[in-house]
Order: structure tokens, then C-alpha cells, then sequence
């Protein structure tokens, strides 16, 4: 939220959260989801925030909490016996999206418009024979403005981006030249710095060292993709997130994390560990990664 106060969340029901810049943590299980695996939450202010967690049917679900953790409210789980959520995020605090792998040949998309309250779902475009989402740094949806979403996807033979300009309502469809030949490859995360420049990563988690395709560029807001002439990032990467105060990009997966200043062109590593996620707040670098394993990047 603020260079003070920061939320993260985990595998066995875990949350935690920071009030002093992440010197100390408090760190807890929501009662009864000690078997939910939270990919993600997004935090409103120091008390509100929403969880996450992914899994088949009832194991994702969606929670929500105004004191600061003190108290967790279920708010939505996941209707489809076969559903799986992949990414959550809010426009505001009232609208929000979360998406999920394909049910009945579509992606599973649903919005809110109070708060987490309800949720409604949306008829999205027919989805290909192998293609999914997927949940490794809650980031496969990206939000912008008050009501544009993207969603990358990836699987054999699939990796697309989703592109919605009316709240999730109706969609276009653009494939990216991203790698996808196998189940485990494909789109991860994706980003915009404006309306128009968005990067989005990837790779393929089960060989996560190998380098080629992980990264592609867009131009147009979404509309076409492109690999970058120069090489990228080496390896599988999970997580990409822009810093629009110093104009950066910063990717991180389980090999790595890089930056980039010159919107995407060329790519410095900086780091050789492991992270799945990553998150921003007044400048700052927040990533998290197996373990436990929390590290702050800046301000920068």
C-alpha cells in the first residue's frame, strides 16, 4: 500500500502483513481455509484487503477482510466443480475481476461491483483445445483505468492475450509469439506502462533455465505482439511489473530478475534468486518467492 504497509500470502492459508516497511511481519491462517493455497491478494488500505486462492472447484475462493486481518469473510468461491482461478484484481474499490482456466470451452471471468459482495460472470471468446491461465504470481489479469482488462494465457499451442475495454463485458483476441509447447508454457504476467506499451512474460515453469521466448512487447494496446529484437530476460519469468516514477521494468521467475530502462529493449540481471510474484508501492520492489521468502527492491 505505502512504504510502510504491505501485504503478502502463501500456501496453508497463510497472509501476512507489515506495518513498519517489512522489519516485522504478522503472519496467520484465515480459520478454516488452512487447506486454501492463497496465489494472491490485493489490499485497498492498511485494514481492507482481498484474498485469493487457486485450486479445482471449491479450493478457489475468494475472502475478504475490513480490520486488518482480524476477521475473514468467505465472499465467493469458485461455482464450477472444474473451475480454477488463475488472477484477481480491483479497478477500485468497488469493481474488480477474477479470472480463471476454461469452463465449458471459455475462460471462467467473473466482475464485482461492490466490493467482493457478488460476483457475475462474463461470456468470453471460445478458448483453444490446450489453453489456459495460470495463478503462479496473480498477474496473469491486468487492470487499467476504470474499466480495461487484459488476460494472458498460455498451453500448447495457445498463448493469447484477452483484451476487454468495457469491464469485462466483451472481448477481442490477439496471439503472442510467446512459447507454448507444453502445458507449462506460455503467458505468466503481464503489464502495461500507458494505454498503448505493455510487456507481458513467461516461458515454460518446467524448465525454468532455458532461455528463448519468454518475453513479448506490444505497441498498439494489445492489439498485435512482437518479441523484441534484442535478447531478453534468460529464462522462465513470472512476475513483470512497471515503476512508472523511474520508468523501469522489473521481471522476476524462479532462475532470476531483471531490469530494463529503455521501455523493454535491453535487459540487466540483477538478482539470481527465486521469486513468483512481485508488487509496487511508492517506488519500492516488493517480491516474494517459496519458503517464505520476502525481499524489497528500492525505492528506486
Amino acid at each position: 500500500m505505502n512504504a510502510r504497509v504491505v501485504w503478502a500470502s502463501g500456501a496453508g492459508g497463510t497472509w501476512l502483513r507489515t506495518t513498519d516497511g517489512g522489519t516485522k511481519w504478522k503472519a496467520a491462517v484465515v480459520p478454516g481455509a488452512e487447506d486454501k493455497d492463497f496465489r494472491g491478494i490485493r489490499a485497498l488500505d492498511a485494514n481492507t484487503a482481498w484474498l485469493m486462492s487457486s485450486g479445482t472447484g471449491a479450493k478457489s475462493a475468494i475472502y475478504g477482510t475490513t480490520d486488518a486481518g482480524a476477521h475473514w469473510r468467505l465472499l465467493f468461491t469458485n461455482p464450477d466443480a472444474g473451475g480454477f482461478f488463475d488472477a484477481m484484481a480491483f479497478w477500485d474499490a468497488q469493481n474488480g475481476m477474477v479470472a480463471g482456466d476454461p469452463v465449458d470451452g471459455k475462460m471462467a471471468v467473473f466482475t464485482t461491483h461492490d466490493g467482493g459482495e457478488h460476483w457475475a460472470r462474463q461470456v468470453t471468446p471460445a478458448a483453444l483445445p490446450e489453453e489456459a491461465a495460470f495463478a503462479a504470481s496473480d498477474s496473469s489479469v491486468f487492470l487499467r483505468g476504470r474499466r480495461e482488462a487484459w488476460l494472458g494465457t498460455g498451453g500448447r499451442g495457445a498463448g493469447r492475450v484477452l483484451h476487454s475495454r468495457d469491464g469485462g463485458a466483451t472481448w477481442t483476441v490477439a496471439a503472442a509469439p510467446i512459447r507454448n509447447d507444453s502445458s507449462s508454457a506460455g503467458i505468466f504476467s503481464l503489464a502495461f506502462s500507458d494505454g498503448r506499451h505493455g510487456l507481458a512474460v513467461g516461458g515454460d515453469y518446467a524448465k525454468d533455465s532455458e532461455a528463448g521466448r519468454n518475453l513479448v512487447v506490444t505497441r498498439d494496446g494489445g492489439k498485435t505482439w512482437e518479441t523484441p529484437d534484442l535478447p531478453g530476460p534468460q529464462g522462465f519469468r513470472s512476475a513483470v511489473v512497471w515503476l512508472a516514477g523511474s520508468k523501469r521494468w522489473i521481471v522476476a521467475g524462479t532462475s532470476g530478475s531483471d531490469v530494463s530502462a529503455d521501455n523493454g529493449r535491453t535487459w540487466r540481471s540483477f538478482d539470481t534468486g527465486s521469486y513468483n510474484a512481485l508488487g509496487i508501492a511508492d517506488g519500492a520492489v516488493w517480491a516474494v518467492g517459496a519458503k517464505g521468502r520476502i525481499a524489497r527492491l528500492g525505492p528506486l
